[in-house]
């Protein structure tokens, strides 16, 4: 792996001067308010919340891998589904707990990776597996974003005007993605939202009663740990509904940081080391769900920020988590966010929904799977059909449930390692050796 070679405007540790360091800041909070917001919209949760658990964990993670790793923290997309699920049956409190057990998932991990190196975990998680797993997480929320676009989730009746608006919002997008240059090209999922919010208002779909009786400073609708719990919830089955969703972020956070040490020239691999930035990450995650919070994860954004600046202090990303979470107890701001009409997500996730499913594509082509091979062929077909399909395990009645998502995930890794054929490990530590920079 070669690493980008420009030279840097901020190194890691190089702090920016006084005037721009909040416009630097802001910057990144921008590349990443669309999935901060999105996220906690999509799944019943407060968005200023969202916002403060943000900050917070990407305080908590640049505390964790010794303030040399310049990532930011956003909501992750991967648990949408088996959070809406785990709420339905066990109501917020239980989505939470799943939640904080997905992030003892990444803890758990990150002491194994210190002890035993991490050519196991990329050996039990290859591409045939996770690949068809990202297209599951993608394809698996298709008629959620579809239901939103046509004002029909929830019960809904169908809406033309809501659906004409979610295709506006999808176009603004789509020009938006492909037309503007620099820095913008990280932003159009931001700017679509902006764009689809004006048509709505033009179409008189946003009502601002809310934000006229919002005070200025108020307190988020923090959610801690077991409160809003449906009674006779079993705390197991929201661990199992959820939890095994963490094997699929913890590859994608490997992806993220062999692409993270590629941009900014160094090796984040090994220092601060694989497992500090995976405890960070779990950690984040599990104080997100203490509070109310989406999961946390790397993002793409933040990255793409970083190559077209070359600015890599770790100050500017401390920044924007802590104008994150000032943002989160700004009452005006969270009662705006909760206009935005769900015509406008829906547009916005039928674009973030097919992304998803298409990176996992990606995933199986970057990986060299060849799926004339009957092995590969059997593992992705089944985790595709289990996972879309919604398939689940139901125990008795107290609503013990495997989510789809999660059922698919461990049948993938459990295929791959009992059916012949598997691979001997030597691609992963061929990936790990070429993030040498």
């Amino acid at each position: 792996m070669t690493a980008v070679t420009r030279d840097r405007v901020l190194d890691v540790h190089e702090r920016p001067a006084p005037a721009t360091f909040v416009l630097l800041s802001l910057q990144h909070l921008f590349a990443m308010f669309g999935a901060n917001v999105l996220v906690p919209i999509l799944t019943g949760l407060d968005p200023a919340v969202g916002l403060v658990s943000s900050g917070l964990g990407t305080l908590i993670y640049l505390g964790f891998t010794r303030w040399r790793l310049p990532a930011y923290l956003g909501s992750s997309f991967a648990f949408i589904g088996p959070i809406l699920t785990a709420t339905a049956i066990g109501g917020t409190g239980g989505a939470l707990v799943g939640a904080c057990a997905a992030g003892a998932v990444y803890v758990i991990v990150a002491f194994l990776i210190k002890g035993f190196g991490v050519r196991w975990l990329l050996a039990i998680l290859p591409p045939i597996v996770i690949g068809p797993v990202i297209v599951v997480i993608g394809l698996g929320l298709a008629s959620v974003a579809v239901g939103m676009a046509q004002n029909t989730a929830g019960g809904g009746a169908y809406s033309l005007p809501h659906f004409l608006i979610a295709l506006f919002t999808l176009g603004s997008i789509f020009v938006y993605s492909i037309v503007l240059r620099g820095f913008f090209t990280v932003v159009p999922i931001l700017l679509g939202i902006v764009t689809g919010y004006f048509g709505a208002l033009a179409a008189g779909l946003v009502d601002f009663t809310l934000v006229a009786n919002a005070p200025w400073f108020q307190v988020p609708n923090f959610h801690l740990l077991f409160s809003n719990m449906k009674e006779g919830t079993s705390v197991i089955a929201m661990i199992l509904m959820i939890a095994p969703v963490a094997l699929v972020t913890i590859a994608e956070h490997i992806g993220g940081q062999i692409v993270l040490s590629r941009v900014v020239g160094r090796n984040f691999i090994k220092d601060p080391g694989l497992h500090r930035s995976i405890l960070g990450d779990g950690v984040a995650t599990m104080v997100a769900g203490a509070i109310g919070g989406p999961p946390a994860t790397t993002y793409g954004e933040n990255i793409g920020v970083l190559a077209v600046t070359r600015i890599f202090s770790v100050w500017v990303i401390g920044g924007a988590a802590t104008m994150a979470i000032i943002l989160g107890f700004v009452g005006k701001l969270s009662a705006f966010l909760a206009t935005i009409p769900t015509a406008v997500m829906g547009g916005v996730s039928i674009a973030l929904f097919g992304v998803i499913a298409s990176s996992g594509i990606r995933t199986l082509i970057e990986g060299k799977v060849d799926l004339g091979d009957k092995r590969n062929l059997l593992i992705s077909s089944t985790i595709l059909v289990i996972g879309i399909g919604g398939a689940s395990l139901k125990f008795g009645d107290g609503g013990f449930v495997v989510s789809s998502m999660a059922l698919s995930a461990l049948l993938g890794v459990l295929l791959n390692a009992l059916l012949p054929g598997r691979g001997t490990g030597e691609e992963a530590e061929e990936i790990l050796s070429s993030s040498h920079v």
